[in-house]
């Protein structure tokens, strides 16, 4: 899961980046912000795991001057945190670690990760991949054993530069210190990090500084109702702190002075698993949103190129198979029938006649001799490259309206720019393909012939009047061939002895059965170039055309890597059964 949360956070960022001016960058900085807060968590579950014993950790949150590290010097009983007027002073996540527990820290940097840790005076303006954790030498009277985390504010404008340390800090959090101020506390800012933060389960208190007399009461009932507003749980204590001119420095109530140590007993790090679950469970559909889009729009992209195979199919049948004068191929089938009928003392003297009769059917098995004039000779080659341009065609056409109307408009341009640059390259290894099927096919054109020839045997008076036919026929073809030069495959049908044999075939007992033996071989014939052309030559190529869109610009995350994802969850107690249609 931390490996597909970590992709998904990558891929929002590179497509915010790329993509501003076609998404929803207020939405898509929100998820970006949830993906890094539950990156951590997890991240956090992990140091946990791996660490047998470590010290509480409580981070002091808030917006910008509410008063964040006041408050932590003030906790502490020190000055070692910096305070300034000037908002955004406070840039990276400082931890502030009593003397027994700084040894612990070390373990911190595996939940870190790519921030650098160094020393408090040491962490540069320029840089906000940093942290760093200092030894308190003083006990404070006010915290439990523990770090106390001063972070950088979430509201201002400069704070998404350094957002990520302030999640960080917030997600290793075992119990939240929430400051808001008098000017603050109402802002929209401080209850939608609320809002998100209640899926942590972190116990939390609210610190309302800068108070003035007479304002905690009014103050009080308003942060009540804004907390029932965002959040299902209990309203949490809230210490009033009152500013004090004298030391500088808001005074803790004595009231509160136990608060974060009885706080600490409602901590359980051992539900931080079903915790994690339960984060990743509350934000999972909102992430998956964009990426389900791409998946329906590569389904409906999918149906497109079925439904223009299937009319592909459909007008080669009418133009071709079914066509009264353009199909060719069971002559193809009936020419080779002419060489399988020897007559006795006459083969050799129409050797040479059949030479020149049957030369289409001849160079068809020499594969490797002349294959253009085949191919130049051939109705059926001729229309397959008719049909797959227009097939082409229609889908560019298809693929330029969806990209005016549809929600995912970049993603069907993309997809309408690959196909118009990769046509040409289709459309040649389309005709490459469909010269291959029809030199191979011509072995399934003499099956067809063979069967025939075995049928006639069981008809031998009908076979020896083929072959008394075709005598007289072959005589007629000859002196035809030397007159024109030669036969070609359209004029082959025309040839006498063709003529002559299938009107005795039809006219004959056999005439049905050649009509079903025709109709069998249309039937493979139309197979063969479905599967061979269509589904597996050009439509698998469209099928994969979204694969080759940029990650820079798209997710390009498929189906089967979050099913994965989610599996995970299945086999555990509390997993992500529901995740999908919750």
């Amino acid at each position: 899961m931390l490996e597909f949360i970590q992709l998904l956070n990558q891929r929002y960022q590179t497509i915010l980046s790329q993509r501003e001016y076609d998404v929803d960058k207020i939405s898509y900085q929100q998820r970006i912000d949830q993906l890094v807060l539950t990156e951590a968590f997890i991240r956090r579950g992990q140091y946990i795991k791996a660490t047998s014993s470590q010290p509480l950790q409580i981070s002091v949150i808030g917006p910008t001057q509410a008063g964040k590290s006041s408050i932590v010097n003030v906790l502490l009983d020190s000055n070692l945190a910096n305070v300034s007027p000037l908002a955004g002073h406070t840039i990276h996540p400082q931890g502030y670690a009593q003397r027994d527990n700084l040894e612990e820290c070390e373990g911190l940097q595996r939940y870190f990760g790519r921030f650098q840790r160094m020393s408090q005076d040491m962490l540069p303006r320029d840089r906000h991949d940093c942290y760093s954790v200092s030894q308190v030498d003083s006990k404070s009277a006010f915290l439990p054993s523990a770090v106390l985390w001063d972070t950088p504010d979430f509201d201002s404008i400069d704070s998404s530069v350094y957002r990520e340390g302030v999640l960080r800090a917030i997600a290793l959090a075992d119990v939240i210190v929430l400051v808001v101020s008098k000017e603050k506390y109402a802002d929209q800012s401080v209850w939608d990090m609320m809002s998100v933060l209640e899926a942590l389960h972190q116990p939390t208190i609210i610190c309302l500084n800068k108070l003035s007399e007479g304002s905690e009461d009014l103050l009080l009932e308003s942060l009540k109702e804004k907390w029932s507003l965002v959040r299902t749980d209990s309203f949490p204590t809230v210490v009033p702190l009152y500013y004090q001119k004298n030391i500088g420095l808001p005074l803790w109530p004595n009231a509160h002075r136990d608060v974060l140590k009885k706080l600490i007993s409602q901590v359980d790090r051992k539900k931080q698993g079903r915790y994690e679950q339960e984060l990743v469970q509350t934000y999972w559909q909102e992430w998956l949103e964009p990426i389900i889009s791409e998946h329906q729009a590569a389904a409906e992209w999918q149906k497109m190129v079925a439904v223009a195979i299937e009319q592909a199919l459909q007008n080669y049948q009418r133009d071709y198979l079914n066509h009264p004068h353009h199909y060719e191929t069971f002559q193809h089938a009936l020419a080779e029938l002419l060489t399988l009928l020897e007559i006795p003392g006459l083969a050799g003297f129409l050797t040479g006649a059949r030479k020149v009769l049957t030369w289409p059917i001849r160079k068809i098995m020499n594969l490797g001799q002349k294959r253009l004039h085949i191919a130049d000779s051939s109705q059926e080659l001729v229309l397959l490259n008719q049909i797959a341009e227009h097939t082409l065609i229609q889908l560019m056409d298809q693929l330029m309206d969806k990209a005016e109307s549809e929600q995912q408009r970049l993603w069907w341009k993309e997809v309408s720019g690959l196909l118009r640059r990769q046509r040409q390259d289709l459309l040649l290894a389309f005709t490459q393909a469909a010269l291959r099927y029809h030199l191979a096919f011509q072995q399934d054109v003499e099956k067809t012939a063979q069967r025939l020839y075995h049928k006639l045997q069981e008809q031998p008076l009908l076979l020896n009047s083929l072959r008394a036919t075709r005598v007289t026929a072959d005589a007629t073809a000859i002196a035809l061939t030397l007159h024109m030069g030669g036969i070609g495959v359209h004029d082959l049908v025309f040839a006498p002895a063709m003529l002559t044999m299938t009107t005795l075939l039809t006219e004959s007992a056999m005439g049905s059965y050649m009509h079903r033996v025709e109709n069998d071989l249309k039937q493979q014939q139309l197979q063969t170039v479905k599967q061979t052309l269509f589904i597996e030559n050009i439509g698998k190529v469209l099928a994969t055309l979204p694969e080759q869109l940029s990650s820079l610009t798209h997710f390009n995350i498929s189906d089967a890597q979050v099913k994965a994802v989610e599996q995970q969850f299945t086999e555990k107690r509390h997993g992500l059964r529901l995740l999908r249609f919750s």
